[in-house]
């Protein structure tokens, strides 16, 4: 999938986090911005490049602004950016898992 339009999901509010996505035709880039990211900087990282690889998507610029968001957070509110910013949402569900 190719990320075609900017788009938003998420909130500003404790234990949430904002994803900001935009098409980028050459690279994948993730910019993180967390009150958390001392302690789990990899691992939300590592949460973002792993759900976007099971989405297909490969190029973007992705911004994440953590507000101390538990793992199936960061999925849920990437994945509904994502749903908003692709064409056509043709995900396998099943590769979420």
């Amino acid at each position: 999938m190719k990320i075609v339009r900017e788009a938003l999901a998420g909130t500003l509010e404790s234990s949430d986090l904002m994803v900001r996505i935009a098409p980028r035709d050459d690279e994948l880039e993730i910019v993180l911005q967390s009150e958390v990211i001392q302690q789990f900087g990899a691992q939300i990282e590592a949460v973002v490049r792993d759900t976007l690889a099971k989405l297909g998507i490969f190029a973007g610029l992705i911004v994440i602004e953590d507000k101390g968001a538990l793992d199936c957070v960061v999925r849920a509110r990437l994945q509904t950016a994502v749903q908003r910013g692709v064409d056509a949402w043709t995900a396998d569900w099943s590769a979420l898992s």
